[in-house]
């Protein structure tokens, strides 16, 4: 009897490998993300003509949100990068300053092009920095990140006294909180593109005009540091993704005692993420420095470093999902900034439909609490729509703060971040 069940029983299931379909089963295939963005712009054309907030994706505003997702999204990569490798990088924020102050610093005395080295290098040595107090002398991650996020405003705020506002720099507009004007980088327009568009755009047809005024305005007057800050989204996903130096560093943040003991030096490939993390971010701020403003003025990054955070969390440690986050923040913020009130009045209705959604799916999921918690959220905002004409200006503000809030809280289910990220290691400490 013993030898039949022996003999019958079938030997326990394999390990799933870690690209198995069920493996990657929370990821965000291309097939999944093209169905969200459809979705997405059916639900923002439908609201715009519901409302009449034309604006709402028109081409100025999809330019405005493109300049201002960059530095949030490149804020995003350098996290991603730095989480990658083990090291939570709260410090990001602060090495964003150090980027634009390197950008305005250098850039107006000599060229765009090196302002952008300087910026990306004030912040490799902020990412250095960062290292050496977490690697090398395991200071909590989140201590060290807010020490080199004071220090930063403090050293720039120090040198800008000290650079700005005194002889040439003063002649050209310097003072102690902004440097003189730098030179602009070239932009790129299509030609035809934007007219054509634009007049599409102007008819409000249903979808069709929210496409021509998407696609014009990333295709004016497109700046060379945003078609460099895409390329280096292209570039994480192939380096992190696809060779076997990206394969190294991830299992650093995964497991460093098992990558040790396969050879590969932690210590190294922790200092190099957290390297390209500052200049990543330094990178950010040189765009802001340089693209936005152009010039470096105390308190510019305002808080976008964190924000960034936000979006590569949204991501779930990903480029395509930090992409998406980083556009999410960048259009808020545009909307905000651009339109007031009035227009962000009309993301009251998205919002509700974004609810009313949500807890259907929760429903259907059997999430019962969750379902009721969206379904009443939705019933009170849409009270606050149809009782109001105009979101007060305080609120407006706010926006892109709130949306980071809620992103996170409704994505919070399907995170998974690195197993040893902001964990401290020693060498030789599994042996």
């Amino acid at each position: 009897m013993t030898a039949t069940t022996t003999a019958t029983t079938p030997p326990p299931a394999a390990p799933k490998a870690p690209g198995s379909p069920r493996a990657g089963r929370g990821r965000l295939s291309p097939g999944k993300i093209l169905l969200i963005v459809v979705c997405a712009l059916v639900l923002v054309s439908a609201v715009r003509i519901l409302t009449g907030a034309q604006q709402l994706d028109s081409e100025g505003q999809i330019a405005a949100a493109l300049g201002l997702a960059v530095p949030i999204g490149m804020a995003g990569l350098a996290g991603l990068w730095s989480e990658r490798a083990g090291i939570v990088n709260i410090g990001l924020e602060g090495m964003m300053i150090l980027g634009t102050f390197g950008a305005g610093w250098i850039g107006w005395q000599s060229s765009p092009w090196l302002g952008l080295l300087a910026g990306v290098a004030f912040g490799v040595l902020g990412g250095l920095l960062h290292a050496v107090v977490t690697v090398t002398f395991g200071v909590d991650h989140i201590v060290s990140g807010v020490a080199i996020t004071l220090l930063a405003q403090g050293v720039t705020q120090y040198l800008a006294k000290l650079f700005f506002n005194h002889g040439s720099a003063l002649d050209k507009g310097g003072n102690p909180k902004q440097s003189p004007p730098v030179d602009s980088l070239p932009q790129f327009t299509v030609p035809g593109v934007s007219s054509g568009l634009n007049s599409v755009a102007g008819h409000h047809w249903f979808l069709v005009s929210d496409l021509a005024g998407i696609v014009g305005g990333i295709f004016t007057n497109l700046s060379v540091l945003t078609i460099l800050a895409a390329a280096l989204f292209v570039a994480t996903w192939l380096v992190l993704w696809r060779t076997s130096f990206g394969l190294r560093l991830r299992s650093v943040g995964e497991n460093p005692v098992a990558a040790e003991s396969l050879g590969v030096n932690v210590y190294s490939y922790k200092y190099i993420g957290v390297a390209i993390s500052g200049g990543l971010a330094g990178f950010g701020g040189a765009f802001l420095a340089m693209v936005s403003s152009h010039f470096y003025l105390e308190g510019q990054t305002g808080g976008r470093g964190y924000i960034g955070l936000a979006a590569m969390i949204f991501g779930n440690w990903r480029p395509g999902g930090l992409a998406m986050g980083a556009g999410l923040f960048g259009f808020s913020d545009a909307l905000q900034l651009r339109n007031g009130g009035d227009t962000v009045h009309a993301l009251l209705l998205l919002l509700v439909v974004l609810l009313v959604l949500l807890g259907a799916w929760k429903a259907y999921k059997k999430a019962a609490v969750q379902a009721i918690a969206s379904g009443a959220m939705a019933a009170l905002i849409l009270v606050w729509y149809l009782l109001t004409d105009s979101v007060p200006d305080d609120f407006v503000g706010a926006t892109p703060y709130v949306v980071t809030l809620l992103v996170l809280s409704l994505s919070a289910q399907r995170l998974r971040m690195p197993k040893a990220d902001g964990l401290r290691y020693r060498k030789g400490q599994g042996s």
